[in-house]
């Protein structure tokens, strides 16, 4: 009933609520003692039995590759899939042990190309929970293969109620035949859809349900998910209709307890990531811009920076370790602490990526540079330890208490001591491997004493070999030494030996052939041998030894590192807050935003001046629902408390700036820990954020830019709660005003009706008349509503108006809300948030300012009076000659004394008759 895919390059999760069953599409199969399997067929049919039992279980599949995850999960309670998109994996596996901590997996698949370690972690998951553990080959964990059978399924092909046709009917029959063969295809269209159609439905609402186009890792998943189940299918009712069988009537990002779920737009639009291309055209390198990770990437090692990036992935919701990381930072920010965070920094930089040293080590393939970062990693752990202590007023900093309990001086003293006493660093560098100090091993010394006189041995061995060589054999000979072969005795190659007659070999010598080497029958390798293997095989021995002392405190060295990321991470965030002034925020439960004075912290660094705002929203206040604050909030000190603000405004008058700033703020405070750039801020937990602000379009997409905006906002109505942040920037603009404005209202509307189920809403606007008719209504609607304020000055200088807060001396219409633009006049944006609609975009004021030419614009503000004060009559006369003209006015005061005519009464024939003959004749016309 429930399984979960996924692979690490492919790995897998699987829960439910049941205990005694591992059900697959509604089968059921019975009570049993789970098990670890390592086959790789899963004909499981055989052992299905008839009969549900009590409850129901998950197969679940997961996917990590370079260091990434994807999962996918399937509920046949629910007949959901639920989907982890490609997540960022870290090294102790954390987010593989939340996946199936909270599933509760009954199986569990994985690919055969995942990690050694991450299989590891599934198997003794699967060994403790009794759940059963599959490893299933590589080739069905395919991206594209995936693709496929998602867009396969019912859900996405087949719209909700069906996809209305009406074909032309053609005639049954004809002479030859053709006719016939034509209906036959149609009817099999009718019956089966058109296959083109039914794709084409598939790519443009999947993305309705889950931002798949960039997780790979995901798709391969649900690909390996949807061949089990279907296979299961197969064996239990013999039904091999595939993957469009399958019951899946819905399909939701997979929500995880402990952190927000955030997809790619989001963050892509946040600009919480932002990669630069490198200037060279011939270089692939990128680097980091303008970006919330690069602002606050001040970490001093490369453990700190991947545990940065990892907690901007995924937030915390857990509000005991958010107050425990911002007390970590309001500590580090006392002045009395500025000399000690200044040796923790400098520590911290000493430190390396001991984990990939320790792999290395254990794997013997550990160099002198990696036991020397080891050595160096024990002494800078031990004065981090110090300088932590020097801290004010840190007893109840959590990192630091976990620090010194982390580490054990004694055991990084006696580690770092064994390593400097074994290992000779001089020598080690000099012949580039690593070498054993002297008197460290007695038959090692031997060895390199004998090794370091082979000179003076050489010339007592050839002075008494020479005294045996016959003066007529060899009137010379030399003694070499080749540390990979041994020793060799070598003499000149005499004439003679070269002819017919062979050469004479002396009796106990051996003669290698090619390069004339006679090598002595003397046991002088027997008592010598090749010091240079001995001595380095010795050494490697002892290198080896030395390792077996230093692995007992891998875990302990693996938890100091740790502590020392998270450590870096704060130490950053603490920089961060002094650098740019920010404010620790006030974390609350339920779901609630009250920020003061808030900024954006990237806008702030590129605009010369930045105006800050408030904001204020709380979530589950929907219609007929109402906030009372407490005491420590009052409507009248500001914004009132909804759970949607619409803000409306001129053109770049900073609308979108201040949707992002808000969200980042509370994206800042919870997902990475931080202080904020706010006076103040009051803010609860957010479970989840959308984004309608940024369409990346491309040609390899199905969907247009209006597509691409609708899929956004599904996924945000779909997988929303009370607890969580949508931002929608001019949803609707891609298409007609009418339909814009119907499906922005609709949203919102749909939005407020969940009533408790609300979530916080923040949306910006240029539909006006949504405002004017009525569907909106400003008084009535729980609905809080902004306006970015301007100012309209004219050429003189003098003050026209303010966007909002008209002047009493300039007359606006009552019905339009539009003020008649006056010559030379100027906007200047105030980027000031103020209460109340505004109900104009000031579009050709805009267009002026950004250097559209002036007979553009001075056409597009007569069109637009015009337009706004239906006198379209105008635009049309335009396109008349002067003839017609004159024929419009004839018929215009020929209308107009018709109009005057009251025809009831007698005088109306003698007025005809006064008329001139022809005036007389058109005035007959139109009375007829």
């Amino acid at each position: 009933m429930a399984r979960k895919s996924g692979t690490k390059r492919q790995k897998s999760n699987t829960g439910s609520s049941g205990e005694d069953a591992i059900p697959m599409d509604g089968l059921d199969v019975p009570n049993r003692s789970k098990r670890v399997r390592w086959d790789v067929t899963s004909d499981q049919g055989e052992e299905a039995v008839s009969g549900p039992t009590d409850s129901d279980s998950v197969p679940s599949e997961k996917a990590s590759a370079f260091g990434r995850l994807g999962c996918a999960y399937y509920d046949p309670a629910t007949c959901v899939v639920s989907v982890l998109e490609d997540s960022r994996e870290a090294g102790h596996y954390d987010l593989t042990k939340m996946l199936v901590e909270q599933s509760n997996p009954r199986v569990i698949i994985t690919s055969s190309k995942s990690d050694d370690a991450c299989i590891s972690v599934l198997q003794d998951y699967a060994e403790a929970a009794g759940s059963i553990f599959q490893i299933r080959p590589h080739r069905e964990f395919v991206p594209s293969k995936g693709r496929e059978r998602v867009l396969s399924l019912k859900l996405l092909t087949e719209l909700e109620g069906g996809v209305c046709s009406s074909p032309d009917t053609f005639p049954e029959t004809s002479e030859n035949g053709l006719m016939g063969a034509y209906n036959f295809m149609q009817g099999r269209k009718q019956t089966s859809g058109d296959p083109n159609m039914k794709r084409w439905n598939a790519t443009i609402r999947l993305a309705n349900f889950a931002s798949l186009e960039s997780a790979p890792l995901c798709l391969s998943c649900i690909g390996a998910l949807i061949d089990f189940l279907t296979r299961e299918r197969a064996a239990g009712e013999l039904d091999h209709d595939g993957s469009e069988a399958l019951e899946i009537q819905s399909i939701e990002a997979l929500v995880l307890d402990k952190v927000m779920h955030i997809n790619a737009d989001a963050l892509h639009s946040l600009q919480v990531f932002e990669s630069e291309n490198h200037a060279s055209i011939h270089s692939e390198k990128t680097k980091e811009g303008l970006s919330l990770f690069g602002i606050f990437n001040a970490t001093r090692t490369a453990l700190g920076r991947s545990l940065l990036r990892t907690w901007l992935l995924r937030p915390s919701l857990s509000l005991e370790v958010l107050e425990a990381r911002h007390t970590a930072v309001e500590c580090f920010l006392l002045p009395e602490n500025t000399p000690a965070i200044g040796a923790l920094q400098t520590h911290l930089k000493g430190i390396t990526s001991v984990p990939k040293t320790m792999k290395a080590l254990k794997c013997g393939k550990g160099t002198a540079n990696d036991w020397q970062a080891l050595v160096k990693f024990t002494y800078h752990s031990s004065m981090l330890c110090d300088a932590l202590s020097e801290l004010y007023r840190c007893g109840n900093v959590e990192v630091v208490k976990k620090f010194i309990g982390a580490v054990d001086l004694r055991s990084l003293k006696e580690i770092g001591n064994v390593i400097n006493k074994t290992i000779d660093w001089e020598e080690s560098a000099e012949v580039e491997r690593i070498c054993i100090r002297p008197h460290i091993d007695e038959e090692l010394g031997n060895r390199k004493h004998a090794y370091c006189g082979i000179d003076s041995v050489l010339s007592k061995v050839a002075q008494q070999i020479s005294q045996s060589v016959p003066a007529e054999y060899a009137t010379s000979l030399n003694v070499v030494y080749f540390p990979q072969l041994g020793f060799l005795i070598t003499v000149p190659m005499l004439e003679e030996w070269t002819s017919g007659a062979g050469i004479n070999v002396l009796e106990g010598w051996s003669f290698q052939e090619r390069i004339a080497f006679l090598i002595p029958g003397a046991d002088m390798d027997h008592h010598i041998g090749d010091l240079h293997s001995s001595i380095v095989d010795r050494e490697i021995e002892l290198v080896q030894e030395l390792l077996e002392k230093i692995v007992p405190f891998h875990d302990s060295i693996m938890n100091i590192c740790d502590v020392c990321a998270e450590l870096d991470c704060l130490l950053a965030f603490a920089e961060a807050a002094r650098s740019f002034n920010y404010r620790r925020p006030r974390m609350v439960e339920g779901s609630i935003m009250d920020i003061v004075q808030g900024r954006h912290p990237l806008q702030e660094l590129v605009a010369d001046a930045f105006v800050p705002n408030d904001a204020r929203l709380v979530g589950g206040i929907g219609f007929g629902q109402s906030y009372v604050p407490d005491d420590a909030f009052s409507v009248a000190d500001g914004l009132p408390f909804n759970s949607v603000v619409l803000c409306t405004g001129a053109n770049a008058c900073g609308k979108s700036v201040y949707l992002k700033q808000v969200a980042l703020i509370q994206y800042m405070a919870q997902v990475i820990c931080s202080f904020v750039p706010a006076e103040s801020a009051t803010l609860g937990i957010v479970d989840k954020i959308f984004t309608r602000i940024q369409t990346k379009e491309s040609v390899s997409k199905v969907q247009s830019a209006f597509m691409i905006d609708l899929s956004q906002v599904s996924l945000a109505l779909r997988n929303c709660t009370s607890r969580s942040l949508i931002l929608l920037d001019e949803f609707g603009k891609g298409t007609i005003s009418t339909d814009g404005a119907g499906l922005f209202c609709g949203v919102v509307k749909h939005l407020l009706n969940r009533g408790t189920d609300c979530p916080m809403v923040l949306a910006a606007t240029h539909f006006h008349e949504v405002f004017r008719k009525g569907l909106l209504n400003p008084d009535t609607v729980p609905i809080t509503f902004l306006h970015m304020q301007v100012l309209f000055t004219a050429s003189n200088g003098d003050l026209l108006s303010t966007d909002g807060l008209t002047n009493p001396d300039v007359v606006v219409d009552s019905e339009t809300h539009s003020r008649a633009s006056v010559p030379g006049e100027r906007i200047t944006y105030l980027y000031r948030v103020a209460p109340g609609l505004s109900y104009g975009s000031h579009a050709t004021q805009c267009a002026a300012m950004y250097g559209l030419p002036y007979r553009i614009v001075a056409r597009a503000r007569y069109v637009s009076e015009l337009l706004a004060t239906y006198e379209l009559g105008k635009l049309l006369e335009e396109q008349m000659s002067e003839e017609e003209l004159l024929d419009l006015q004839e018929a215009e005061k020929v209308a107009r004394r018709f109009l005057e005519w009251d025809l009831t009464s007698e005088e109306a024939a003698h007025q005809t008759e006064s008329l001139s003959p022809s005036m007389a004749h058109q005035e007959k016309e139109a009375h007829r």
